[in-house]
């Protein structure tokens, strides 16, 4: 082979192509020459741009030739390379209305034949309350923050704009005490939740706690003001202890004061909880009858059981059992009775379903089909879900469509700024109030 054959052998493939829309990750997606539909990052619809395939036979971006109206500079210096922000290139309110047509997208693709149009809240910047962060040991220092997209590789968090300010303040002294402890031999990860009492800690190590260390981290406690440092071990990460604990941790929500396990799931921002509270308030009746109850699936900690109970009774259900503790012993005299039970290996069944006045749940990333099935026998008058996921959303819903529920209202939360995420709370109702045998009516 002469040499400007072998030279030509090695060069990469390119070709140039327009962007057709965004898929679900937030890449833009082309179609190449062959017809084939491929997913490229950092591509906003509608532009040219110059694409270069890799050695694992994946595409990435060249060039951007003719830009998109919706496209900017990226404001974080490590966008480039940091996985937490996927869209950074593209205008906030062009992100909102791509979020918006997700749900729309996944909601009639569930079957149903209009989808009203959306009321949308969009987070603001430094907002975020919790962090999930990979750490890794340096030569002179600790690397704390998310790893480069699709890669191990983690990219050291000196700068964020989505993050909480005081929650960033803290990173340099966590960088110089973690580094000093015999508990990290190579790579941990770190949870933080600032609540209102300050920031609550999670370490989860793949060595045990030394006595030095657990001195080390009670130092750090006292000097920064922080409540409550818990560790685990990567071969248990659920079994938490506390390693050192100066004062009390509490949050609040809708009156009452709730103590939330070590890395407990928090709303992404105050106001985005506030927002979807927002939202599953404003589809239940303003006022409901003495004996309504309201059956709340994957109720957490009580983010939304907590708001549903100052208008009326709620049965909530919770699987994982440091939540439920956590909600329960919260409750106090409100009007919520508090069960522990897996929802998907023992769902809350019809008969219970048909009682209600409203099924209300907030599944996981993956959704609730088994339970969606026994909400569909059930047929309850109607269903707010909240959903993190449009296709889960998508896959859940179809079953409300076949059964007859019609879609009253949607909410869009950009609760997850410059990411793909999208969080959607939408109210179903059965135009027919309740079938004569199966309980009281809506109306008590």
């Amino acid at each position: 082979m002469g040499e400007s054959q072998a030279g030509k052998t090695a060069e990469a493939r390119q070709e140039v192509v327009t962007v057709l829309y965004l898929a679900g990750l937030g890449d833009g997606a082309v179609r190449l020459p062959d017809g084939q539909i491929v997913h490229v990052a950092g591509a906003l619809p509608g532009e040219t741009v110059r694409i270069e395939e890799t050695r694992k036979g994946s595409w990435q971006l060249q060039a951007v030739l003719e830009a998109a109206p919706e496209r900017v500079s990226p404001p974080c210096p490590l966008a480039e390379t940091c996985g937490g922000c996927a869209l950074q290139h593209m205008r906030t309110d062009a992100l909102l209305d791509w979020k918006v047509q997700r749900a729309t997208r996944a909601l009639l693709s569930a079957g149903f034949d209009a989808v009203p149009q959306a009321t949308t809240f969009q987070v603001a910047p430094h907002s975020r309350r919790r962090a999930d962060l990979a750490v890794k040991r340096g030569a002179t220092s600790m690397l704390i923050g998310l790893h480069e997209r699709g890669t191990k590789t983690i990219v050291d968090m000196s700068t964020c704009l989505v993050l909480d300010p005081d929650i960033l303040t803290l990173l340099p002294t966590l960088r110089t005490v973690l580094h000093s402890l015999q508990a990290i031999r190579r790579e941990a990860s770190l949870h933080i939740n600032l609540l209102e009492t300050g920031p609550d800690i999670l370490l989860v190590t793949d060595a045990p706690l030394s006595a030095a260390d657990r001195i080390r981290l009670a130092q750090m406690a006292e000097d920064y003001a922080i409540p409550r440092i818990s560790w685990a071990s990567t071969s248990n990460p659920e079994a938490t202890e506390t390693a050192t604990q100066r004062a009390p941790v509490a949050q609040s929500i809708a009156g009452h004061t709730v103590t939330p396990p070590p890395g407990g799931f928090l709303q992404a921002s105050a106001t985005s909880e506030q927002a979807i509270q927002n939202a599953v308030m404003a589809a239940l009746p303003t006022k409901m009858a003495r004996r309504a109850s309201v059956v709340e699936l994957y109720a957490g900690c009580g983010t939304l059981t907590f708001p549903m109970a100052q208008r009326c009774q709620v049965s909530a259900y919770e699987g994982y059992a440091s939540a439920w503790n956590a909600l329960k012993a919260a409750s106090g005299t409100a009007r919520i009775t508090a069960h522990h039970r897996d929802l998907n290996r023992q769902p809350v069944m019809a008969k219970e379903l048909a009682q209600a006045s409203a099924v209300v749940l907030d599944p996981p990333h993956a959704g609730a089909r088994s339970q969606m099935e026994q909400i569909v026998r059930g047929l309850p008058t109607q269903v707010v879900y909240v959903s993190c996921n449009p296709a889960a959303l998508s896959k859940d819903t179809a079953l409300l469509a076949k059964a007859g529920y019609r879609l009253h209202a949607v909410t869009v939360i950009d609760q997850f700024l410059w990411s793909a995420e999208t969080e959607t709370v939408c109210d179903f109702r059965r135009e027919s109030s309740r079938r004569s045998h199966s309980g009281p009516s809506r109306s008590g």
